[in-house]
């Protein structure tokens, strides 16, 4: 099976290398050559255009920055829609709108193609080695034929149901992580104005029903001033907004969200569209005066759990 994979950014090169890694044949493109080299000298090949990838493809994968640039490679006049024909099939692994990914994967299904939404979670340190979770949503016997792909990239594979419940799953997902994100740092910053050591605090909220993957992972990161979480404002501010409409089309009186958003905003208008996502506890720590820095907390952030063989997730008591 050959595969095509367009947007080589913090995440897609992760998944793109992790094809490579099992020897698929695998074509790039990327609006930025150089982000392909890496993945060139590993074996994969480089298409000209969108339209050309697709066309020598069986299942064309996009990971790209917006539900805009998404529309952008997809529609244009060599983008990925020109190039589509009958079988082949389209995976959407961008973080978008559902109405946004409906709207495009009914051009898809009129070129005889396959459309399937498949965003990722679980951290860029997580995608590196092939142990990220995937969703998936679409057809099932779509969805069947390309979970050998999936499980290349992600080690935990969720068939979510139809077209564009993987991305209202993954904006969900999101915005937990924002909410979490947030609440970590007002956490951290009591702890450390009670008088408590920072590491004592974290090991504290890690053993206990505070406990949240967000403090695991990017708590550390906060603790240890890098912030690098390798996931910027610019997307935070998108994923929590997503979030938000959806909600507000749904009628939703929601509370929280719009609070958050508003937070991630000013995180953005302080420290700018490519600052860490984590940098949103920097405001806390510049407006308290106080640093929130314990000693031993890494940089980065290392997936050090072995790769694992990926799977498909079977939903308890779901009807088929």
């Amino acid at each position: 099976m050959k595969i095509g994979f367009i947007g080589l950014g913090n995440v897609g090169a992760k998944l793109a290398g992790s094809l490579l890694r099992h020897g698929i044949d695998t074509t790039v493109r990327d609006i930025e050559r150089r982000a392909a080299e890496p993945l060139i000298e590993q074996g994969a090949k480089w298409a000209d255009t969108a339209k050309e990838l697709a066309e020598g493809s069986d299942i064309i994968i996009t990971c790209l920055p917006s539900p805009a640039v998404s529309a952008d490679v997809m529609e244009a006049d060599d983008g990925v829609i020109a190039g589509l024909s009958d079988g082949k099939i389209w995976l959407e692994m961008s973080t978008t709108d559902e109405t946004e990914v409906k709207r495009l994967g009914a051009l898809v299904e009129a070129k005889g193609a396959i459309p399937l939404d498949s965003p990722v979670s679980g951290g860029c340190h997580r995608a590196t080695t092939g142990n990220i979770a995937i969703f998936a949503g679409g057809d099932r016997e779509a969805f069947e034929k390309a979970l050998p792909i999936l499980a290349t990239m992600g080690r935990q594979v969720l068939h979510t149901g139809p077209l564009g419940t993987a991305s209202v799953m993954k904006v969900v997902t999101n915005y937990l992580a924002g909410v979490q994100l947030v609440s970590t740092g007002e956490a951290f910053m009591v702890s450390k104005k009670a008088g408590v050591d920072l590491s004592v605090a974290y090991e504290a909220i890690r053993i206990s029903s505070g406990n949240s993957f967000v403090h695991e992972t990017e708590g550390q990161l906060i603790l240890n001033g890098s912030y690098n979480v390798n996931f910027t404002m610019d997307h935070e501010v998108k994923d929590v907004s997503l979030f938000d409409k959806l909600g507000q089309d749904l009628d939703v009186p929601l509370e929280l969200s719009p609070l958050v958003v508003a937070v991630m905003k000013d995180g953005l208008k302080r420290y700018g569209p490519r600052a860490w996502s984590s940098m949103v506890v920097k405001r806390l720590e510049d407006d308290c005066g106080t640093e929130l820095r314990a000693p031993g907390f890494p940089e980065y952030l290392v997936d050090r759990e072995p790769e694992g063989k990926g799977a498909e997730i079977i939903v308890k008591g779901r009807m088929s």
